[in-house]
């Protein structure tokens, strides 16, 4: 496998090394920590991947696009270098909920040209979100971020390895990391098809042994084409979830 990316939610510092060192236990050959950016939440996704840095080698930010004000220079360059912090996720990012943060206009294309022209040292990633709308949709997304100098793509979680073949099939040659999630409840899942529009498959089951089976599915298509796999934990049983995925040998 090219590469395995583990998101952790930097819900506070001691929270985050708790998770790290989960994460360090079960999968010490994680190559990069994702930080995803939530406004609810008081540390930034940069401080973030400082702290991911402490325990492993890399370590990747998402920026929020709508948080850049294009016509200043990007508020977290200095502590990008000063920490040297090399990868970043551009995402175009949810309006806060209170709109008691200002935010911009700015485009996930306009965020990627903007690091490209200030950072050129960093390498920009941009997200896929295979379910928003059509394929050829998203597929005109890629190439526009592409042309503002994308090096790759982090995909939304997939749930069904056939659809995630036919993408495959459409970005032959992209550097992707494909993603997948833990879904563990009714809820969860109810949440994923309306907020995210996902089709389940007849076969999903919203439980920890489907999750895990899944994902070493994902993780045996990824291996095969050496490629790269975008791990997201979210709400589940990251210790369980993990030893599952990677067991002992």
């Amino acid at each position: 496998m090219k590469r395995i990316s583990i998101e952790l939610v930097p819900r506070d510092e001691a929270a985050l090394r708790e998770s790290l060192a989960v994460v360090k236990q079960h999968a010490a050959h994680a190559d990069v920590i994702n930080i995803p950016d939530l406004l609810r939440l008081s540390m930034r996704s940069y401080e973030g991947a400082a702290v991911a840095k402490e325990y492993f080698k890399a370590a990747m930010p998402h920026i929020r696009a709508m948080d850049i004000d294009l016509s200043a220079e990007l508020p977290m360059k200095d502590f990008l270098r000063a920490q040297e912090i090399r990868e970043v996720l551009v995402i175009q990012g949810d309006p806060p909920q209170d709109m008691t943060k200002k935010v911009y206009p700015t485009t996930s294309t306009d965020v990627i040209r903007k690091f490209r022209e200030e950072m050129p040292e960093v390498k920009v990633y941009a997200g896929i979100d295979q379910y928003r709308g059509s394929m050829s949709d998203e597929l005109y997304r890629v190439k526009r971020k592409l042309q503002a100098g994308a090096a790759g793509f982090f995909t939304q979680p997939f749930f069904d390895l056939r659809y995630l073949s036919v993408y495959e099939d459409m970005l032959t040659g992209l550097d992707v990391y494909w993603g997948v999630a833990p879904v563990m409840s009714e809820r969860s899942q109810s949440y994923w098809e309306r907020k995210n529009k996902v089709v389940f498959p007849q076969e999903f089951a919203p439980t920890l042994d489907w999750s895990i089976e899944f994902t070493r599915r994902v993780m045996a298509f990824a291996q095969e084409r050496d490629e790269s796999i975008y791990i997201m934990p979210i709400k589940a049983n990251l210790e369980a979830y993990l030893a599952g995925i990677f067991p002992v040998a």
